[in-house]
């Protein structure tokens, strides 16, 4: 939900963006159709239902959202408009009922008024009173369809199939090997000793796992013997293969094992070829796996904790010489997406095992455990995971490499300081040991946040870290590493590349190919330059006012994508 205040905020960005360019899950602008109300009316209740559906959110109307330009962009609504009129056309075209809430905000453009509908939250799902329905995925309200009302369902606890019951007593399909090893890893994870305590009936109760004397599926997926999981959950399996390369491999092995057990092997199998090795850097003494031990218990949990168990599909685990991949059946649901998935609300597939497992402190409910396998592959020097999703399954892709030894001493001197560090600085930071710059647009998608928030961000990094220097200005501005940073890693060894060098040998190629161009009356254009030196629109036109700084005979005609630059004749 967004408020008046900040939609005045961002219609401030309209001059440089579109209004498309802002949306978001939760926020949607629309044009107001002044040529019929009742079109427009129906456009109101066609987000009102869409926006119910997909968890609520704000939708301004009065606003294009495909036009540059704050005047051309802002139309507004009618005085006339009633608001509420609008809350009962609402109301009356809804089922279940939903009740907007309707705020006005004064504009010095088009109408002088635009209107912002909140939509909250409630008992999903929602259609019209003709029985149609929308959601919102993403930036869009797409038809909701069969599976996509199947999965807020799931969201809601009202088709949790773990919570489902297996017949007979719970005693029959309990594992006493399983629930021993579900305390043993319990007590690693520091869970309350109160819990830890009870006898096994008692603390399966407890957990939700056993209700009325009757195991749930929750239960025998965590805890139950594996003929039991057998019988009553047969699409549930797991597999772990160790590739020679994307069509063979070398090893196999799969089982019907309870969770926790499962998790043992599994992480068994991967440790056998993920070896602890130790480098000693200056004042530092490393201790490092290939795979950091952490990050793997994360995304097992992950994937068997998130897992669709109505789908027919293991839980699939592919050990490659240089890279590991872990997924699941079942995509992405609630709204999460690849592109934002580090800071977005958790949502549970199985409610009644992630409540089990948070209880035992096996998994966070805060969705932190996303942001774990972030920070402690980039802590390392190493590439960030790969999350997405593959057609009905979600992968998560390790890149496996060395330690960066120089990289994680500058990350300890840093935190020894009193500097920590969070998933957005190691993000911003380790694209720039291979990116010359960033600037705030690519910031907010790297690091998944809105732009206010990556703008914030780069100058924290800049001002009061001193990691970072910006160039540019306004909608040019951009961030580079300090030079302090930069020459403490690449002295110490670190892959940067130098980068700077690539900016010079670039300007240099540019200048050598005007020179020889001087005297047929050629020119280049910034489409020309982007061909030659790879680089972005920006980034020529910043290379292009340093050449000619720097040589005054350069000189251009037109302006922006027109530009024509030549070397004059002497």
């Amino acid at each position: 939900m967004h408020t008046k205040a900040e939609i005045a905020s961002l219609l401030n960005e309209l001059d440089t963006k579109t209004a498309d360019d802002l949306e978001d899950q939760d926020l949607d602008f629309k044009e107001w159709n002044s040529r019929s109300r009742e079109d427009a009316i129906a456009t109101v209740i066609d987000m009102s239902v869409c926006m119910a559906n997909g968890g609520g959110g704000t939708v301004v109307f009065g606003v294009k959202d495909k036009i540059k330009g704050r005047v051309q962009a802002i139309l507004g609504v009618p005085p006339e408009i009633d608001q509420n009129l609008l809350m009962k056309r609402v109301y009356d075209a809804t089922d279940p009922k939903i009740t907007p809430v309707f705020e006005e905000l004064q504009v010095p453009e088009g109408t002088h008024r635009l209107l912002i509908m909140q939509i909250y939250s409630g008992m999903r799902p929602y259609t019209d009173t003709g029985g149609r329905a929308k959601i919102r995925v993403g930036k869009d309200c797409k038809p909701l369809t069969g599976t996509l009302r199947r999965g807020i369902m799931i969201e809601t606890g009202e088709g949790d199939r773990t919570a489902d019951l297996v017949p007979g007593t719970a005693d029959q399909h309990v594992s006493p090997s399983a629930v021993e090893a579900l305390k043993k890893n319990a007590a690693k994870e520091q869970a309350p000793p109160d819990l830890l305590a009870l006898q096994d009936h008692d603390l399966l109760t407890s957990l939700g796992l056993i209700s009325n004397g009757q195991l749930t599926i929750a239960g025998l997926l965590l805890v139950g013997k594996e003929s039991s999981i057998r019988q009553y959950l047969p699409q549930y399996h797991w597999m772990h293969l160790r590739m020679r390369d994307d069509t063979e491999y070398t090893d196999r092995a799969e089982g019907f094992d309870a969770l926790i057990i499962a998790l043992s092997k599994i992480t068994d199998r991967i440790m056998a070829e993920n070896p602890v090795t130790t480098l000693k850097y200056g004042v530092f003494h490393f201790e490092y796996h290939r795979y950091p031990e952490i990050v793997l218990r994360e995304a097992l949990m992950n994937a068997l904790s998130h897992a669709n168990y109505r789908i027919n599909s293991p839980i699939m685990v592919k050990q490659y010489p240089g890279r590991l991949e872990i997924s699941n059946p079942g995509g992405f649901i609630g709204g999460i997406t690849s592109m934002n998935i580090l800071h977005h609300p958790p949502v549970a597939r199985n409610p009644r095992l992630v409540e089990a497992l948070t209880k035992m402190r096996l998994v966070n409910r805060s969705n932190l455990g996303i942001s774990r396998m972030y920070k402690f592959m980039l802590i390392e020097g190493k590439a960030p995971p790969v999350i997405e999703q593959q057609g009905e399954s979600v992968k998560v892709i390790l890149k496996g490499g060395e330690l960066s030894a120089p990289f994680r001493a500058f990350v300890e001197k840093e935190a020894q300081s009193g500097k920590g560090f969070d998933v957005d600085h190691l993000l911003i930071l380790d694209y720039l040991l291979s990116h010359r710059e960033i600037d705030i647009q690519g910031a907010a998608t790297l690091i998944q946040r809105t732009d206010t928030e990556a703008r914030d961000l780069l100058h924290e990094m800049e001002h009061e870290r001193s990691y970072l220097e910006h160039g540019g200005s306004g909608r040019s501005l951009y961030w580079t590493l300090h030079p302090a940073i930069y020459r403490e890693l690449e002295l110490n060894g670190h892959p940067l590349g130098d980068k700077r060098t690539e900016w010079e040998a670039a300007k240099m190629h540019v200048l050598s190919m005007l020179r020889q161009q001087k005297d047929s009356e050629n020119y280049l254009t910034n489409a020309d330059i982007r061909k030659i030196t790879r680089l972005n629109r920006d980034q020529v036109k910043r290379l292009m006012r340093e050449l000619r700084e720097q040589h005054p005979q350069i000189a251009y005609t037109g302006n922006r994508r027109s530009a024509k630059y030549y070397y004059q004749r002497e």
